[in-house]
């Protein structure tokens, strides 16, 4: 019984292994490309602001704070849980990190670390919660969600905390020159051609089927092509935002997480078949525990992004950011079932997200049409990833 529950869960990291993760997310994620493009395209027509260079520039940076939210809570969904108190320990730790610049006066690295030395201990404490007492973790977070809002009213005595140091405001306003951008750019293609080539040779070493060079060659050049765009549109206002970095990095270092470590593949063997992970030894209460850490410690550099941003901490900040983020898993392709969902897809579909934001707000639309879509367009996606499961 066990051997065939060991053999199920090594089947089921084979399908959701790196490659096939990707060769699966191909086509949705080139569908959601599709699709922002179509966005951008109605939103340019229905306002002529929307694709100037400043506007992108600040949709780029509001983008960022979903983002970092979507990168920890695809992981979590994953592996088959949710995490509904993002949105509330953004707002606290927020609050954390202005009293500490603020109101103590304390050096910006200073506030920075408090803020996420706090971020890991909210983490810690639910995903105890969660893998160590069984409570589950919609309950757990939902309860957070609440607590850590309460919280934040208590600390900040219900007011709202203006920072007025310009080194912790540079993290959400700075942008980084010209210069620094095609940098930037050139080591990111450069990166890409690398990776590229070595798992071609990898997959060749190994007798893996390879895609033919020129599909390969083609989609290089399609993502530079996007890295280029991306920093001459950036260059055309102030330069890169600070905050962007901050998403790359953080995309980069969670990527090589989920695909490269046996850490990943033991969260994705969770959400595959928990049952089979169990019996193959693998120590399923220590990663959910690591995973809501993590969660926390997202939450917390979020929080400094925006805290900056807003060059204040106020009561709401962070709310409803909990549904954003999942909503930009499920649209980037990240399935609520668990075992399927990619970094890369929850970007886009945080990019897609915050596109509706801004264009309908540039439009001057009633914040309940904003709802509306949105709410929409997340019961259409996890309506084609269920028929999508069901046809298979």
């Amino acid at each position: 019984m066990e051997a065939k529950a060991v053999i199920s869960q090594k089947e089921t990291v084979k399908q959701q292994s790196p490659k096939n993760i990707f060769g699966k997310f191909d086509v949705r994620a080139y569908t959601m490309i599709i699709a922002l493009v179509g966005i951008w395209i109605l939103f340019s027509f229905l306002n002529d602001t929307f694709l100037t260079a400043r506007n992108l520039s600040n949709l780029f940076t509001q983008m960022s704070v979903t983002s970092i939210l979507a990168i920890g809570m695809v992981l979590v969904i994953v592996a088959g849980h949710i995490d509904l108190s993002v949105g509330s320990i953004v707002g606290l730790t927020g609050g954390v990190a202005a009293i500490l610049s603020s109101w103590m006066g304390l050096p910006t690295v200073v506030a920075i670390i408090g803020t996420l030395v706090a971020g890991i201990l909210i983490g810690l404490l639910q995903g105890w919660l969660v893998a160590y007492r069984a409570i589950p973790a919609f309950i757990v977070t939902l309860g957070g969600m609440m607590i850590f809002r309460g919280l934040l009213m208590a600390i900040t005595k219900s007011t709202t905390i203006s920072i007025s140091d310009p080194n912790f405001i540079a993290i959400g306003n700075a942008y980084f020159t010209n210069a620094f951008g095609m940098i930037l750019a050139v080591i990111v293609i450069g990166a890409l051609a690398i990776s590229m080539f070595r798992r071609r040779k990898s997959r060749q070493q190994y007798g893996f089927e390879v895609a033919p060079f020129g599909l390969d060659a083609a989609k290089l050049v399609f993502y530079s092509l996007l890295i280029i765009a991306f920093v001459y549109v950036m260059n055309s206002y102030k330069g890169t935002p600070f905050p962007i970095i901050f998403v790359i990095l953080i995309a980069l270092i969670f990527s090589f997480i989920s695909t490269k470590t046996t850490f990943g593949r033991h969260i994705y063997a969770l959400g595959g078949n928990p049952e089979a992970a169990r019996l193959s030894g693998i120590n399923i209460k220590s990663r959910t525990m690591l995973l809501f850490i993590l969660t926390g410690l997202l939450s917390a550099v979020a929080a400094l992004i925006l805290t900056a941003r807003l060059t204040s901490a106020t009561i709401t900040a962070g709310q409803n950011f909990e549904l954003d983020a999942v909503a930009a898993c499920v649209i980037g392709g990240t399935s609520l079932m668990g075992g399927t969902g990619t970094i890369l897809g929850a970007i886009i579909g945080a990019l897609v997200m915050t596109s509706l934001d801004n264009g309908m707000s540039l439009m001057g639309m009633e914040s309940f049409w904003q709802y509306i879509v949105k709410g929409s367009i997340l019961i259409l996606a996890v309506w084609l990833d269920i028929a999508s499961r069901n046809k298979k």
